[in-house]
């Protein structure tokens, strides 16, 4: 797998594998797209995860909210964040994400999945503050850049999971 970048990158942003974005010109990078920051909760129950999902529950959330600067500052621990941008991954790609490296010098991390073949949705990630101290957040903040890769073969199947169409 290679990293789809420059002008094949703007070929697949044109057929829309990302929507909604704040400003293009700012959000898509030489080998990516930065996703940013539409809503953060924090968890307020435990989860359960099992091998056939036949008992997997998902922690409930609680919105934390943006003051009126539209700032938030968060105590170390763990978030679930939602982006902004809407991704659909076509039937020959996938797309993994890192976290921005000013996100690192302040601290904190996301931790995400793989973005299957097929999925579409406005996609949730996890945010770890690490930073003892804490940070602040604005509201729209770039936190992961996207990157997109073209499997070795067509996927025989695309993604049909619980999260198709989250957040739409």
């Amino acid at each position: 797998m290679a990293i789809i970048a420059g002008k094949e990158l703007q070929e697949i942003l044109d057929r829309g594998v990302v929507l909604e974005m704040i400003d293009p010109e700012v959000q898509v990078q030489m080998c990516g797209v930065d996703l940013t920051l539409r809503s953060i909760e924090r968890f307020v129950t435990p989860g359960a995860v099992d091998y056939d999902n036949k008992e997997r529950v998902i922690s409930k959330t609680q919105e934390v909210a943006f003051d009126d600067s539209e700032w938030v500052r968060l105590e170390a621990g763990c978030y679930l964040v939602t982006f902004n941008e809407t991704v659909s991954i076509p039937k020959a790609l996938t797309a993994l994400a890192r976290p921005r490296s000013s996100l690192l010098r302040s601290g904190a991390t996301v931790e995400t999945a793989l973005w299957d073949p097929g999925y579409r949705g406005r996609s949730q990630s996890l945010l770890v503050v690490h930073n003892s101290k804490g940070l602040r957040l604005k509201r729209n903040a770039r936190l992961i850049q996207l990157a997109f890769y073209r499997l070795s073969s067509l996927a025989e199947k695309e993604y049909e999971g619980a999260y198709q169409d989250e957040n739409l």
